[in-house]
This record gives C-alpha cells, sequence and structure tokens, in this order.
C-alpha cells in the first residue's frame, strides 16, 4: 500500500468518526432537552418555589463538573442525564412565574421556546452544512463572556432595567458564537467525545431560552 492509498484511508477514517460523534451527539442532545421538557412540567406540577428552582439550577451547574470528569465513561451519560434533569426542573419555577405574572404568558413561553429552535438549527445546521471553522470565535467569545459576567455583577446594584435587556442581548449572541464554534469543533475533528459537544451544546440552548424569554417578556409582556 502507497502513501496515497495510506492517506486516503486515514480520511475515510477521520470522516467516519467526525460523523460519528456528530450523530451521536445530536441524538444525545435530542434525549437530553426531551428529558430535562420533562422534568420542567414535573417541577411546574409540583410547584417547585423560586428558592428551590435557585438552588436546582446550582446543582446543574455543579453537576455539569461530574459530567466533564465522567465524559470518558459510561458514568458520563448517567451524569449528563442527571445534569439535564436539574437544568429543566431549575427552569420550571422560572416558566411558572411567566405564566402566572404575564397575560400573554404561554404565547411569551411558546415564542422564546420557538426563537431559541430557530437560533439553534439555522446556525448549528449552517456549520454542519458549510464545513467553515469557527475556531477564531474563540477568543472574541472569552473576552466577551468575562465582560458580561463583570456587567451581570454590576447589575445586581445598579439593578437598571435597559442594562439588563442589553446583557441578556449580549448573552444570547454570545451563545449563539457558541453553537457556530462547538458545532465546528465538531465536524472539523476538534471534539471527538460526543458527551462533551453534547453539554456545551446544551448550556448554549438553555442560556438562549433563558434570555429570550427575559427579552420578550420585558418587551412584549402585558401583566395581569
Amino acid at each position: 500500500m502507497n502513501e496515497v492509498e495510506l492517506n486516503i484511508g486515514r480520511s475515510q477514517d477521520s470522516a467516519l468518526s467526525v460523523n460519528k460523534v456528530v450523530r451521536n451527539t445530536y441524538m444525545l442532545l435530542s434525549m437530553t432537552l426531551f428529558f430535562s421538557a420533562i422534568c420542567a412540567v414535573t417541577s411546574m406540577a409540583m410547584q417547585v418555589s423560586q428558592g428551590m428552582g435557585f438552588g436546582l439550577l446550582i446543582g446543574g451547574f455543579v453537576m455539569s463538573f461530574v459530567v466533564r470528569a465522567t465524559a470518558n465513561s459510561s458514568k458520563g451519560l448517567i451524569a449528563v442525564f442527571a445534569f439535564a434533569g436539574l437544568m429543566g426542573a431549575a427552569i420550571g419555577p422560572t416558566i411558572s412565574v411567566y405564566l402566572a405574572v404575564y397575560a400573554n404568558g404561554s404565547a411569551i413561553v411558546a415564542q422564546a421556546l420557538g426563537g431559541t429552535a430557530l437560533i439553534f438549527l439555522s446556525l448549528s445546521g449552517y456549520a454542519l452544512t458549510s464545513g467553515k471553522n469557527f475556531n477564531f470565535l474563540g477568543g472574541f467569545i472569552f473576552t466577551g463572556m468575562m465582560v458580561v459576567i463583570v456587567a451581570i455583577i454590576a447589575n445586581l446594584f445598579l439593578q437598571i432595567p435597559a442594562f439588563s435587556l442589553a446583557i441578556s442581548s449580549a448573552v444570547i449572541l454570545l451563545m449563539s458564537g457558541f453553537i457556530l464554534f462547538d458545532t465546528s469543533r465538531i465536524v472539523n475533528g476538534g471534539e471527538r467525545n460526543y458527551i462533551m459537544a453534547t453539554i456545551s451544546l446544551y448550556l448554549s440552548i438553555f442560556n438562549i431560552f433563558i434570555h429570550l424569554l427575559h427579552l420578550l417578556g420585558s418587551l412584549t409582556g402585558n401583566r395581569n
């Protein structure tokens, strides 16, 4: 076998590996999102308080580190569903508040879900089909996240509504960048672990939904 044939064989193996990661990532992502939805509805039915919801959110972020630590073993699959369950249950009380406070609360929630799906499918689909490398976004996204974190901490004291809307807009923009960046890494072989890829995309989707909900509630909500 000559060098050309060896290179072709390696390219084919690499392509098969990437396709497997893509397939497993989107299958697991779909399953975790569905499980989160079930947990969100359950927490709403149980009338979980906002305080308990915040505690579940903290638990979810702690569990995200467990997922990363166990991503190379079968325990990673259990951890990622535990993570998704906690995050879904955490968002239930927030959705309940929107449904109770706003006369058009159900429409706001539906629009946030639809907008999140549209953003994710369009951006991830573009990265998948174009095959472009979006690694250059890494530095920009990291810097942007540091700025947003500082802004969020500052607004805890300032409590400026317009500033809060600007922060939510910035988070949606940054999470959109993360979707392009993470999908590109999967397609171009930079991420070979589908559990790690799943949790990265899940967090982007989660944050986009939360901040779209905030924007829509502030801009179009009709209080009861």
